[in-house]
């Protein structure tokens, strides 16, 4: 009997997705649970697993299609997985004239100079590590290189000496002339996740009165208290690291009861107050920028939302956030900082009204009581939509952070 492999039932904000990668092949034994493939949306990769034993048929919609929620990819063969286990003694001979004939090609490509098979996941991050399809070794089926193959071999190259520059013979005094790999140029096709990010930037911009707000905070008084306590926090915490952003996060909940039309969102022509802080943070990933959501960050301790936003990392980093941990959100939280940036403007993620920007922290000069000090600083940027926000409540919101953070103590006493 053959099931069919569906599509995963999309959310109402996503309308298609396109087939990633097939991680089995037509023939293929399949047990229970495995993954098959992945279907990448605006926002997430989704999995497909295997819904019982089996082996793999044929596949409908091949990588690179376009697939809608609940739409047919595929189908597996039920219990013949189970039923060829018997006949694997006979079949023996038969699997090791198939692999040497498998060897024979690969081997016959490779004298040939052609290239090896990769899929478009592979390629595409082979392209980008600047890796040739010749310098992977595929493990794969048939000599098929696997993205973990691409990823071993940009580990390889990162850990290999660098090669001498060849000598130029003192002959050589013509004009140097370009070579094949002077002036290369590759094309890549966008992914979904960046377009989406692309239209919903050049969205926000065009149909926002956006502007931004800058200040400082002295980040003297939480660097000391992180210094503090943060082994007695860790080991209280059973591992989870104090960090700067649970102080920001916290600092941006409070603010947000005290300005709820930061906290609001447009709709139409209403204007939508929340009462609870669903805050993003954003976070870098291979495949782009996500952000995903702190629920309720008012009930959150600052253990809480260090550990959520350490495991988001940790999902980002995997491809593992899931469409849940991505919807909604009533503001945003961007550390452009972690990557040495000074100064800048974030763009608002609509339908959202604000959003928060933190920066590298930098020794500067400061006049305290008359005496030149020196001190960690960070700029802040509160970028909003004047439609919604007037200057003085953006201006006072972000002033509220400042305070809280240089005197963490209001925090704890709600003033």
């Amino acid at each position: 009997m053959a099931i069919e492999i569906k599509a995963p039932t999309f959310p109402e904000s996503v309308a298609d997705g396109t087939v990633a990668t097939w991680h089995k092949q037509p023939g293929d034994a399949v047990k229970r649970d495995d993954l098959i493939v992945d279907i990448e949306t605006d926002k997430v990769v989704l999995e497909v697993l295997a819904e019982a034993d089996g082996v793999l048929g044929d596949i409908v919609k091949a990588e690179g299609d376009t697939v809608l929620s609940g739409e047919v990819l595929g189908s597996l063969k039920d219990g013949e997985a189970a039923s060829a286990k018997p006949e694997a003694k006979t079949e023996a001979k038969a699997e090791t004239k198939s692999e040497a004939k498998t060897e024979d090609k690969t081997a016959a490509s490779a004298a040939s100079g052609e290239e090896p098979l990769l899929s478009p996941a592979a390629r595409k991050m082979a392209e980008e590590n600047g890796l040739a399809a010749g310098d992977i070794a595929g493990t794969g089926k048939g000599g098929r290189v696997t993205k973990e193959d691409v990823m071993n071999a940009v580990e390889a190259k990162k850990s290999a000496p660098a090669k001498p520059a060849a000598a130029k013979p003192a002959t050589a005094e013509a004009a140097p002339s370009l070579g094949e790999g002077d002036r290369v140029e590759k094309r890549v096709p966008m992914t979904r996740l960046r377009a989406r990010i692309a239209e919903r930037l050049v969205d926000a911009q065009s149909t926002m009165a956006m502007l931004t707000t800058f200040n400082e905070v002295d980040m003297k008084p939480i660097m000391d208290l992180r210094k503090k306590y943060k082994d007695l926090f860790e080991k209280k915490h059973n591992g989870v690291r104090l960090g700067f952003m649970s102080f920001f996060v916290k600092a941006a909940t409070e603010a947000l009861k005290r300005y709820p039309a930061v906290n609001a969102s447009i709709d139409g022509s209403d204007v939508v107050y929340h009462g609870y802080q669903d805050i993003g943070v954003a976070v870098s990933s291979d495949r782009g920028l996500v952000v995903p959501i702190l629920r309720n960050t008012e009930h959150m301790s600052l253990a809480q939302v260090e550990g959520t936003i350490a495991d988001f990392g940790r999902k980002a980093k995997d491809g593992k956030l899931s469409m849940e941990d991505m919807t909604g959100g009533t503001f945003t939280i961007s550390n452009g900082g972690v990557f040495g940036s000074l100064l800048s403007s974030p763009i608002v993620n609509p339908p959202q009204a604000a959003i928060l920007g933190m920066h590298k922290i930098q020794e500067r000069p400061m006049a305290v009581n008359g005496q030149v000090v020196i001190l960690p600083m960070m700029y802040l940027a509160l970028s909003y939509d004047h439609r919604l926000i007037d200057g003085k409540e953006a201006v006072s919101f972000l002033v509220a952070i400042k305070e809280l953070l240089e005197d963490p103590a209001r925090l704890l006493l709600d003033i």
